[in-house]
């Protein structure tokens, strides 16, 4: 058994004080198996301001039910300017002294699972691991620089984006693992033209989830007191998420207004926050799209009572290239355990959704599709039911404690 694990993540900073996420879950669960997992990230917590405070130590450690954190130096930033550049590349800087450090208190690692959002957490967990002499797998959650480049953020054919690429194939050829979200991470790097230079067999599927005891107990522990969500006169769908240009709401609003002419009980309830809601509740008034209610921002532990009460939950951001890949959006499984029917607004590859038959997709992003696909499903309530169903039943294939021992597995193929 590698019992010693840890566990590089610049922003699980947020895990420490939600007491939640994929890397909080993991660590949560390699204990009852009996491993010693330990969580490295920055002192700066990019979700919110509150910070660790090192007191200007490289580094500082603390625990939360057990797990233990270590929390590298580094400089304070708001927002995704330059000041997030530099955090970046001074978590990587210092990650190697507090490792080294660490490693000389407590004993080195067995091995070290390294995740991106950004690859310099990889490329770190790569060199370090060498010169403790333990494998590194590297989890890939975010394509780098793919995903930039289906956003529009950055040409494909430029410099910096080209060597971006190069830094991605040396992570994918040095790791010993490679652990991505998306079932078709292989097909992405054959795609790419690499599958000449990096063993395909290295590469593993471990998606996103959900925690399906803990999302039960929020949703009758915590419930929103919300007339809309109890008026039974509507079949109301449910939006959950950030309200920002990459979301692309304004296109889900146009779907709504070709519903309302068409179907009266469809009504769309969009629950979260961003700097496009104001914007966007202009371009209601404005238009009389009169189906939408823009309910702002709740508490994440209230999600999973207003997901369970909706008649179907819409997944929807904007389309890329990348959908072809897979899809392992974290709220997806929270709509999965909700029991609801899903209603998608693009298409994907490797559909969980019509692999579980638990829900609908739109063949192309575009309002009259998505209008049309909305009012089809809607049109069938048993059908939305039973595809309710089913999505509650998928949910369990993404529980935590389940693609913990897919980790394990991975964890343990190493000599």
């Amino acid at each position: 058994m590698r019992q010693n694990i840890w566990i590089w993540n610049h922003y699980a900073t947020n895990m420490f004080f939600d007491l939640a996420g994929r890397h909080y879950w993991f660590a949560e669960n390699l204990i009852k198996e009996g491993y010693k997992p330990t969580i490295f990230c920055a002192s700066t917590n990019h979700f919110s301001d509150n910070h660790i405070d090192t007191n200007r130590k490289q580094y500082s450690t603390d625990s939360v039910n057990d797990i233990p954190f270590v929390f590298v130096n580094t400089p304070k930033y708001k927002g995704n300017g330059k000041k997030r550049i530099v955090n970046m590349v001074s978590f990587y800087r210092r990650l190697f002294k507090s490792a080294k450090r660490y490693a000389e208190l407590n004993g080195k690692p067995d091995v070290i699972l390294a995740s991106s959002v950004h690859p310099l957490t990889l490329v770190a967990g790569i060199r370090c691991a060498k010169e403790l002499s333990v494998p590194c797998i590297c989890e890939v959650r975010d394509l780098w620089p793919e995903s930039i480049v289906a956003y529009g953020s950055l040409k494909k054919n430029s410099v910096v984006a080209k060597l971006l690429y190069q830094g991605e194939k040396w992570i994918y050829k040095k790791a010993n693992s490679i652990v991505m979200t998306w079932e078709g991470g292989s097909q992405y790097i054959i795609d790419q033209g690499w599958d000449k230079q990096i063993n395909l067999n290295k590469v593993k599927h471990i998606s996103n989830g959900v925690i399906i005891n803990s999302f039960d107990k929020n949703s009758k522990e915590y419930k929103v007191d919300d007339l809309d969500l109890k008026d039974k006169n509507y079949k109301n769908l449910v939006y959950a998420g950030s309200i920002r240009k990459v979301n692309n709401l304004g296109l889900l609003l146009d779907a709504a207004k070709i519903i309302q002419e068409k179907d009266q009980q469809v009504r769309f309830l969009i629950y979260g926050s961003g700097d496009e809601k104001e914007m966007l509740e202009k371009k209601c008034k404005k238009e009389k799209i009169n189906n939408v209610i823009f309910k702002g921002r709740v508490e994440k532990k209230m999600i999973p009572s207003i997901l369970k009460r909706s008649y179907a939950n819409v997944l929807h951001n904007s389309s890329t290239s990348l959908d072809k890949y897979g899809q392992s959006q974290n709220k997806f499984f929270e709509y999965l355990a909700a029991g609801r029917c899903v209603i998608q607004t693009y298409t994907t590859g490797y559909s969980i959704l019509e692999k579980n038959n638990c829900g609908v997709s739109a063949t192309k992003q575009s309002p009259e599709e998505v209008a049309r696909v909305i009012i089809k499903a809607c049109s069938d309530d048993q059908k939305v039911e039973q595809m309710g169903q089913n999505a509650r039943k998928a949910a369990y294939n993404f529980d935590f404690k389940k693609l913990t021992k897919e980790l394990i597995q991975v964890i343990e193929e190493h000599d």
